[in-house]
C-alpha cells in the first residue's frame, strides 16, 4: 500500500487555477461512454506557470486538447491517479478531454454507474474523477452545462442538475437532453440520471410568488409510493421559508430514487438521487420509522440547497460545515412536525450509540479531522442510510449549541450573516463561526476547540446546599480523555442549561448566579427564569445560585445542552425525583436512563460472580409509574421505559463482557414482562386500531407505546403471548403493528417463529425494501449460533451482495447482535472478516463500513483480542487492499494499548 497517501488540512493550499465554466457531453450505450469535457481554464494569480494537475480514475484518454490544438504525448503526464499539463498556457485558456469510461463494470457506486437498468451518478466525495479529468475538489466552482444522448427506448429520460435548455431526437433511434445550471457548484454536486422512470409531480408557491414545479421519479410501479415524499419536500420548503427565510431558487426541482445506492441519499444541484429506501413508503409496507426517516431525509438534502450547495465547503475537512449544519435543520425541522422530545431523544441516543464509542477508539477524529487517507470513511453505514451521520450528529451538537448560546433570535441573525457573506463561496467552520460571533457580538472564548479536539468531554458535578446562607452551588471540572494523536487536551467550552426542582417538584425561580468572582444577572425581560445556561470553560469552575429558600434537585444539562458525558453526584432518589417531576421531559427521560445504566452495571457485577440475579424493586415501580401515567405523551412514555443499548452499558464498562451484558438486559426485560404482565396487556388491548392509517404524532404515540409493550411481552416464553403476537400479525392493518408483531415472535426460537417468518416472505418476497427488514430481523437476532442462519441467507435469492441495502440489512444486522458478533468462539469475527474482503472487491465504501466492528477490538478480553485481532491481520494482509479498508484496519491495529482507546 505505498501509493497511500495521508492528507492533512495544515497543508491546505489554493489552487492555482480554477475553472470559469464546465461543458460536458455524455453519450451512453450498452458497452461503453464516452464523456467530452470543455473546460475553461484560470489562473489563481496572474503570470501563473504551474503545472495543472487533473484528477483521474479508470478513465481511458482518447484525446487532449488545449485552445483546440491537439496536445504532444511531450505536454502531459499520464497516470493511474492523474493527467498533468506541464506547461498550459499563461492567462485564460480551453481545455478539452475525450474520456472513456465503462459503468455497466462500475460495481462502487462513485461515479457514473449502471444499475437496474439505469445511469446514475455519485459524485461526493471523489467520484467525479471517475467520470473525467478534473481538478475533483470543492473549492474549484464552476457554472456547468450537460448534453446527455442515449437511446430513447431504453432511456426515454435524462436528466441532469439546473434547466433544461433544449432536447430532440437523433438518429438511429436516439434522443438528447441539455441541461444548464444557471448556479456555480463543484463537482461533487454534478448529476445525471437517465433511464426509464415515471415521475410524480407537484408544484410548489414560494414566499415570492414563483411556482416550483416538483418531480419525483422512480420505476412506473413505486410510483403509488411516492406521496409521502412529496408532501415531506413541500413540508421541508415551507418549513426553510417561514425559520430560515430561504426560498428555494430555480423553478425546477427533482428527485430520483435508485435501488443501488451507496448512502442515504444526495444533494445534487436541483437533482437530488436517494435511496429508495428514503423515499418509497406506503401503510402497508413502511413502518412509522420509515415515515419518519423519509420527511428528515427529504427535509435534509433539501435544505443543503442553502447550507451546501450555495454555501459549500472550501475542503473535506470542512465537511461538518454543511453536514453538521444541515442534519440540525433536518433535526430542527423533525422536531416541528413530530414531537420536539422524542426527536431529540432520538438524536442523543444516535450519539451515544455511534458517536461515543467512535470517540473511545482508534477511528476517534475532531468534528474537523486532521487528516484522512480516504475522505469516504468519514460518511459511515448509518450516514448511508439515514439523514444523520456519524461525526455529523456531533457536528449538529456543535451548530444546536451555538442557539443554545444566542437563542432562537440570535442563531437566526448569525445565519442570515452567514448567507450574505458567503452566497457562491466555499468556505471553512472559522466562517461559520465568525458570522455566528459577528452578528450577536458574542464571546465564544475557546468555543472553536470543539471544531480540533477528538474525544468526548466528561464533565462531573458536585452539589452543594448552604440552609444558612439558603445558597446552592455546583462545582464542575472537566477532562477530555486522550485519543490517538491528541494525548493532551484544553478545557473546552460546554454550556450547561440548569434548572433546580424544589421539594414540591416545580421549577424555582432563578434571577442570578455568582460566578468567577461576580454576580451575574440571568433574568429574561426582567424576569427570573426557570432554566439558564452557565459557559463551562475551564477545567474547574463553580456557580452558586442566591436566594434558594430549600434544598432542590438540580436538574442538569437540560435538553442534552452539550454532547458530553456526565457524571453527577445525584442520588438515586434525586434520579427518581426528577424522573416524577422534572419539566424537562428529556431530562425525565434522562433520569430513567442513568438509573436503568446503574442498574445493569450492578447485575452485570453479578453475574460475572455467579450471583443470583434480582430486580430492584424501586426500579420496577418506577417504570410502571411511568407506564400508567395517562398524562404523558405515548411515543414519550415508550422512550422511557426502552432499557439502554447493550452496546451502551459495554461501553461503559472497563472491560466489554457481551455475554453479562445481554444475559442481564434479558433479565431486565423478563422480569418487567413477568411483573408488569397485566400492565403490558392492557396496554396493547388499549392501543389498538382499526382505523385508516394515518402518519401523524397521535397515531405513531399511539403504536410506539402498544408495540413496545409487545415486545417486552414477546420476551416471555408464553402460549397465551404467542397467541396474542400472533393475533396482532394477523389482523395488523399497516406495516408498523405487522413487523413489530413479527418482532416480538421472533425472540423465542422453535416452530412458530420459523413458520411466521416464512409467511412474512411468503406474502412481501416481491417488495425488496420489505425483504431487506426481513433480513435484518433475522440477521439482528440474539438466538444462540445466529451465525448460521445469516450464512445461509447469504445464499437466499433475497440477497445481493452488489446491493448495499441488502448488505446492510443482513451483514450489518448481524452485527447488531452483540452476543453474536461477539462470540467467544470467534464465529462472528470470522464471519466479518470473510464479508469484509468480499465487498472490498465490489465496493469499498460498504466494505469499510461493515470493518469498523473490528475498531474497538482493545475493548473486550484477552480471548476475544486475539480473535478480532486475527481477522484484522488477516484483512491487511489482503493483496489490493482498499484505501477505504486500509485506512480502518491499519489505525485499529495501530492501538498499542486500552489507555489509548
Amino acid at each position: 500500500m505505498d501509493s497511500l497517501k495521508e492528507i492533512f488540512l495544515k497543508d491546505y493550499k489554493q489552487p492555482d487555477y480554477f475553472f470559469d465554466t464546465v461543458d460536458l457531453k455524455f453519450t451512453l450505450s450498452e458497452e461503453k461512454t464516452i464523456v467530452f469535457s470543455k473546460i475553461v481554464v484560470y489562473p489563481r494569480l496572474e503570470g501563473c506557470s504551474a503545472p495543472l494537475v487533473l484528477d483521474g480514475i479508470d478513465l481511458k484518454l482518447i484525446s487532449l486538447k488545449v485552445n483546440g490544438d491537439e496536445l504532444k504525448v511531450d505536454d502531459f503526464h499520464h497516470d493511474a491517479r492523474h493527467l498533468t499539463l506541464s506547461a498550459p498556457p499563461s492567462g485564460k485558456f480551453t481545455l478539452e478531454t475525450v474520456t472513456e469510461i465503462s459503468p455497466q463494470t462500475n460495481t462502487s457506486l462513485e461515479g457514473l454507474y449502471k444499475s437496474s437498468g439505469n445511469f446514475c451518478t455519485q459524485c461526493e466525495a471523489q467520484g467525479f474523477r471517475k467520470i473525467t479529468f478534473f481538478q475533483d475538489r470543492p473549492d474549484i466552482m464552476a457554472k456547468y452545462t450537460c448534453r446527455i444522448e442515449a437511446d430513447k427506448s431504453l432511456y426515454p429520460v435524462l436528466l441532469s442538475n439546473g434547466n433544461l435548455i433544449e432536447q430532440g431526437e437523433i438518429e438511429g433511434g436516439k434522443h438528447f437532453a441539455v441541461w444548464e445550471d444557471p448556479f456555480v457548484k463543484p463537482c461533487y454536486l454534478f448529476a445525471l440520471v437517465a433511464g426509464k422512470l415515471e415521475s410524480r409531480d407537484d408544484t410548489f408557491i414560494t414566499r415570492s410568488g414563483r411556482k416550483v414545479l416538483l418531480r419525483i421519479w422512480t420505476p412506473v410501479e413505486d410510483l403509488p409510493k411516492t406521496a409521502h415524499a412529496m408532501y415531506s419536500l413541500k413540508a421541508a420548503m415551507k418549513w426553510d421559508e417561514d425559520v430560515f427565510g430561504l426560498e428555494y431558487d430555480l423553478d425546477l426541482f427533482n428527485i430520483v430514487a435508485v435501488s443501488d445506492f451507496n448512502m442515504g441519499a444526495m444533494e445534487n444541484k436541483s437533482l437530488n438521487i436517494f435511496n429508495s429506501e428514503v423515499v418509497l413508503a406506503s401503510p402497508e409496507t413502511a413502518t412509522d420509522a420509515d415515515y419518519a426517516t423519509i420527511l428528515g431525509v427529504i427535509g435534509h438534502e433539501y435544505f443543503h440547497n442553502w447550507t451546501g450547495n450555495r454555501v459549500t465547503c472550501r475542503d473535506w475537512f470542512q465537511l461538518s460545515l454543511k453536514e453538521g449544519l444541515t442534519v440540525f435543520r433536518d433535526q430542527e425541522f423533525s422536531s416541528d412536525m413530530g414531537s420536539r422530545t422524542v426527536k431529540r431523544i432520538a438524536d442523543v441516543t444516535g450519539v451515544r450509540t455511534y458517536q461515543f464509542p467512535e470517540d473511545m477508539g482508534p477511528m476517534a477524529h475532531p468534528v474537523r479531522p486532521h487528516s484522512y487517507i480516504k475522505m469516504d470513511n468519514f460518511y459511515t453505514g448509518k450516514c448511508r442510510i439515514s439523514p444523520s451521520c456519524i461525526g455529523h450528529d456531533i457536528g449538529a451538537e456543535v451548530v444546536r449549541m451555538y442557539k443554545t448560546l444566542l437563542g432562537a433570535p440570535g442563531f437566526r441573525k448569525g445565519m442570515d450573516l452567514y448567507f450574505k457573506r458567503h452566497d457562491g463561496q466555499a468556505v471553512t467552520c472559522e466562517d461559520f463561526y465568525s458570522a455566528m460571533r459577528d452578528a450577536n457580538d458574542a464571546d465564544f472564548f475557546n468555543f472553536l476547540l470543539w471544531y480540533s479536539q477528538a474525544g468526548t468531554p466528561c464533565l462531573k458535578v458536585v452539589t452543594a446546599y448552604d440552609a444558612q446562607a439558603k445558597s446552592y452551588s455546583l462545582k464542575f471540572s472537566q477532562v477530555v480523555p486522550p485519543t490517538p494523536g491528541q494525548p493532551v487536551k484544553e478545557p473546552m467550552f460546554i454550556p450547561v442549561a440548569v434548572g433546580l426542582v424544589g421539594p414540591n417538584g416545580k421549577d424555582i425561580p432563578l434571577s442570578s448566579v455568582y460566578h468567577d468572582g461576580k454576580l451575574e444577572t440571568i433574568t429574561k425581560d426582567g424576569q427570573p427564569v426557570n432554566t439558564t445556561v452557565l459557559r463551562v470553560t475551564k477545567k474547574e469552575e463553580e456557580f452558586v445560585f442566591s436566594d434558594i429558600r430549600e434544598c432542590p434537585v438540580p436538574s442538569i444539562l437540560r435538553g442534552y445542552s452539550a454532547p458530553i458525558r456526565l457524571d453527577s453526584d445525584l442520588t438515586d432518589a434525586d434520579l427518581y425525583f426528577l424522573l416524577a417531576n422534572d419539566s424537562d421531559e428529556f431530562n425525565r427521560w434522562e433520569a430513567g436512563q442513568v438509573l436503568a445504566r446503574k442498574l445493569m452495571l450492578s447485575l452485570v457485577s453479578d453475574f460475572q460472580k455467579n450471583e443470583k440475579l434480582v430486580l430492584n424493586p424501586q426500579f420496577l415501580l418506577g417504570v410502571k409509574s411511568i407506564l400508567c401515567d395517562s398524562s404523558l405523551d405515548k411515543e414519550f412514555v415508550a422512550k422511557a421505559i426502552t432499557l439502554p443499548g447493550e452496546g451502551e452499558i459495554m461501553d461503559i464498562m472497563e472491560i466489554a463482557d457481551p455475554d453479562a451484558v445481554h444475559a442481564v438486559r434479558t433479565f431486565i426485560r423478563k422480569q418487567l414482562a413477568t411483573e408488569l404482565r397485566d400492565e403490558f396487556l392492557n396496554t396493547v388491548k388499549n392501543n389498538r386500531s382499526s382505523e385508516q392509517y394515518e402518519f401523524n404524532h397521535t397515531n405513531m404515540a399511539r403504536r410506539a407505546l402498544k408495540n413496545i409493550a409487545l415486545a417486552y411481552l414477546g420476551s416471555l416464553e408464553d402460549e397465551e403471548i404467542t397467541e396474542l403476537a400472533l393475533h396482532e400479525y394477523k389482523t395488523a392493518t399497516n406495516m408498523t403493528d405487522q413487523f413489530a408483531s413479527l418482532a416480538a415472535l421472533d425472540q423465542n426460537p422453535g416452530k412458530t417463529r420459523d413458520e411466521v417468518l416464512a409467511d412474512f416472505y411468503d406474502k412481501w418476497q416481491h417488495d425488496f425494501l420489505v425483504v431487506n427488514k426481513w433480513l435484518s430481523l433475522q440477521a439482528s437476532s440474539n438466538i444462540p449460533g445466529n451465525i448460521e442462519n445469516v450464512r445461509k441467507l447469504l445464499n437466499h435469492p433475497a440477497f445481493d451482495i452488489r446491493n448495499p441495502n441488502k448488505v446492510y440489512s443482513l451483514i450489518g444486522g448481524f452485527c447488531g447482535s452483540r452476543v453474536n458478533l461477539h462470540a467467544k468462539d470467534g464465529s462472528g469475527y470470522k464471519f466479518m472478516g470473510e464479508m469484509v474482503l468480499q465487498l472490498d472487491k465490489l465496493n469499498p465504501q460498504v466494505a469499510s463500513s461493515m470493518v469498523t466492528v473490528f475498531s474497538r477490538w482493545k475493548r473486550y478480553d484477552e480471548t476475544r483480542q486475539n480473535l478480532a485481532k486475527a481477522q484484522l491481520e488477516m484483512i491487511m494482509a489482503e493483496n489490493g487492499l482498499s484505501e477505504n479498508v486500509f485506512e480502518i484496519v491499519s489505525k485499529s491495529l495501530a492501538v498499542s494499548s486500552l489507555a489509548q482507546m
